[in-house]
């Protein structure tokens, strides 16, 4: 007999609230995946999840290397693998790696199920309750019911144009020294940074990177979106500048290959690599032995690197449609990133909104974001949003951020209503500036764009 899961009972809640762990009372939800059912439906454009676009992976394509697999490992691929990682596997990361200008050895590489596995595996071998860890203000969504899971104190540094700020990273490690309080180590996303679109520049990668070895504090690179740059120059990876002392370096084939596939890596100091396979051991034994030999396939008979460049076409022309769709829908208030690279733009409306009820009215309409408060562990990000564009076609965005506008000016319209201002209008602004940025702004307020005036053409060559 099935039972209504929709249904909790005072007595159902009562007889289980004994057995939970500790943990589960901090413990939070994670914003994308609490959008996922409602995103699945068709009528609904979603430019809430990191996603990529799978459509843009030939089916046949897929038929043959999958074919192929079955042909010559079909026993291998149903069988378990060593925990971490079958041998051709580690070679294809070792290449991936070396096309971003970091060398490192396959005995230095653990496969996950996943990037998102890597973050959970560092805090269940680094994190106590209690213990500090220090990360981007904002910082990536899924990151934060993570940290909060294994109860990590997780303290915030701000961003601005070049990514973390370095000098008050130093004064919060000196306050936190202070107190007696050591991080367990410092997460930070430096090239087109989840959810702010943001890259750390060259010199503070070289400052953090001498900072973790002057203090012997990890540093966790979490890079998903290296290779997706549409434009400046590459930027060496903190791995590739610290050597593999100090930095943990996270990688996945979710961004540039599939995320159906479920795999990722992390490169890791050897005592610490150790500990991380003897918590990936007794979480999932090994990852999925046929997605791993199903990349090592795709590697050996297919140009990997051609089908990324597709995707670098396709995800800047996107980018570019976002950018020009919210330059016409959204206020004169508002202001967001414009990344080199990445899946994500971070816009910030007038602070007298929320976009957690925003994300309500939307998906009223049809359409949804992230709010930003899922990026921040203290219930910071009230007026800020998270957009991608990589998941949807440029007719889906315009029309995605023309509905997001339509609710955000029935907003502004009735605050001025209930307040007696009279606040700036939405979308007639296309020649307005916005307004000069305040010092200690939030990151979105800091990166203020210029915004086109009719007819201009875009300046910024591809």
């Amino acid at each position: 007999m099935s039972r209504d899961r929709s249904r909790a009972t005072s007595r159902d809640l009562e007889r289980y609230a004994g057995l939970f762990a500790s943990r589960t009372k901090v413990m939070k939800s994670s914003a994308m995946r609490d959008l996922m059912a409602i995103t699945e439906r068709p009528d609904v454009i979603s430019l809430a999840g990191g996603l990529p676009d799978t459509s843009t992976f030939a089916a046949e394509s897929l038929a043959a290397i999958t074919a192929k697999m079955a042909a010559e490992n079909a026993s291998r691929a149903l069988q378990y693998g060593p925990t971490d990682g079958l041998d051709a596997t580690k070679e294809c990361i070792v290449e991936v790696m070396a096309a971003e200008g970091t060398t490192v050895d396959r005995q230095d590489i653990l496969v996950t199920t996943g990037g998102q596995q890597v973050i959970d595996l560092v805090c269940k071998t680094l994190v106590d309750p209690g213990d500090v860890i220090v990360a981007e203000a904002p910082t990536y969504p899924g990151a934060v019911p993570a940290f909060t899971s294994y109860e990590a104190d997780v303290v915030q540094i701000a961003m601005d144009a070049d990514g973390m700020r370095i000098d008050e990273l130093e004064e919060t490690l000196d306050r936190l020294e202070d107190e007696g309080r050591r991080p367990k180590f410092i997460y930070t996303i430096p090239s087109f940074q989840n959810p702010a679109g943001v890259t750390m520049s060259l010199p503070r990668r070289r400052r953090l990177v001498q900072l973790a070895r002057e203090r012997e504090l990890l540093v966790l690179e979490d890079n998903p979106y290296g290779l997706l740059r549409y434009e400046g120059e590459p930027l060496p990876t903190l791995h590739s500048l610290d050597g593999g002392d100090f930095v943990i370096y996270l990688g996945t084939f979710s961004k540039i290959l599939s995320p159906g596939i479920r795999l990722g890596w992390a490169v890791a100091p050897v005592p610490v690599l150790e500990k991380l396979n003897l918590g990936k051991q007794a979480t999932d034994l090994c990852s999925s032995t046929m997605t791993q030999l199903f990349v090592s396939t795709y590697f050996a008979h297919d140009r990997w690197e051609d089908y990324l460049r597709s995707l670098r076409d396709l995800y800047r022309r996107r980018r570019d449609t976002m950018l020009d769709a919210l330059a016409e829908h959204l206020p004169p208030e508002a202001s967001w990133t414009r990344p080199q690279g990445g899946l994500f733009i971070w816009a910030t409306l007038p602070d007298y909104l929320d976009t957690t009820d925003l994300l309500a009215r939307a998906l009223s309409r049809n359409v949804a974001f992230v709010p930003g408060r899922a990026a921040y562990a203290d219930g910071r990000g009230a007026s800020s949003l998270r957009l991608n564009f990589s998941g949807v076609g440029e007719d889906d965005i315009r029309e995605g951020v023309r509905r997001i506008g339509a609710v955000v000016r029935e907003q502004i319209a009735l605050y001025g209503t209930l307040t007696g201002t009279q606040p700036g209008g939405a979308g007639a602004g296309a020649g307005a500036e916005p307004p000069a940025a305040q010092p200690g702004a939030e990151l979105a307020d800091v990166l203020e764009l210029h915004r086109r005036r009719e007819g201009e053409r875009r300046s910024d060559a591809r």
